[in-house]
């Protein structure tokens, strides 16, 4: 398993009217037309997707997948072909230059544009991609997809592919949040939303008040009390629900999951991350997987 390097940020404008140069995205990876000669387009490769929003586990399962004898090549995720493939279009079509954009708010406003555009967001620019003949004949894992409209539109675009769901509640994934330190999950924040601790009653206190529809009232005291604990802050906390929030603005987990179930049932493995540890899960996605 290795994972590729990417070139510099540059706009392929995936979609548009005017007919895509072919283009390398490196090496043995390219997306427009034509392509050359012995490169396959990846609905032709034995493709296999991770399903999952943000913190259901997709990082640490893919970490144990080698362990347990999985023989796979990891394509650029979805973070790069999110900056390479669908911020850079979004940002020419609105004559902007390209480059990197790290708040969340801001990405999945891109998304969200690209998505209504171009029918199948991220599955859609996936299907435009192209793989030379050495790393076509490989077993290739993209991370991830997530959302009714693209695991539709991936079920009939990569007939080829597998889907791997992994799922885990929406408590546990701020929890994972919250531990994991990632630089990628900033959040722009005013200085004015300083909130005192000792004031905060309920999840609206924090500035996030469709967040209490995600949670039950036990689950939403929980979340407080670890700010009244001092084991998070008030802004980490708040930073973290507004990924979740608006992440489930976008994509529904559960809704995902059944369009997969009824558009590639046989393709399709869901696992639960809570109830099953990684290594249980790393064993059975290559138990699941055909040879």
């Amino acid at each position: 398993m290795f994972r590729i390097a990417c070139a510099p940020l540059r706009a392929y404008n995936l979609g548009m009217d005017k007919p895509l140069a072919f283009e390398q995205l490196q090496a043995d990876l390219g997306v427009g037309a034509p392509v050359p000669a012995g490169w396959r387009p990846l609905a032709d490769c034995r493709l296999a997707i991770i399903v999952g929003v943000t913190g259901v586990g997709k990082s640490t399962v893919l970490a144990r997948l080698a362990d347990v004898g999985l023989d796979f090549t990891l394509l650029p995720d979805r973070r790069v072909l999110t900056d390479r493939l669908i911020i850079s279009t979004m940002q020419a079509q609105d004559g902007e230059p390209a480059g990197p954009v790290r708040d969340r708010s801001l990405r999945f406003d891109y998304t969200r544009r690209y998505r209504a555009r171009y029918a199948g967001g991220m599955a859609h620019a996936l299907s435009q991609v192209s793989a030379a003949p050495a790393l076509a004949q490989r077993r290739l894992l993209f991370d991830g997809l997530r959302g009714v409209d693209e695991v539709r539109h991936a079920a009939d675009a990569l007939p080829n592919a597998h889907f791997i769901v992994l799922e885990a509640p929406d408590i546990v994934r701020v929890q994972r949040l919250l531990g994991r330190q990632d630089a990628f999950d900033a959040v722009s924040l005013s200085p004015s939303e300083d909130i005192a601790s000792p004031s905060l009653a309920s999840l609206a206190d924090l500035g996030v008040p469709d967040a209490a529809a995600l949670f039950s009232p036990g689950e939403a005291a929980a979340l407080l009390a670890w700010v009244r604990r001092s084991e998070v802050s008030a802004d980490d906390l708040r930073a973290k629900l507004r990924i979740v929030v608006e992440e489930r603005r976008n994509y529904d987990p559960a809704a995902a999951r059944a369009a997969l179930q009824e558009n590639a049932p046989q393709r399709t493995l869901c696992l639960d991350t809570v109830a099953l540890d990684a290594a249980q899960i790393a064993q059975a996605i290559a138990a699941w997987l055909p040879i």
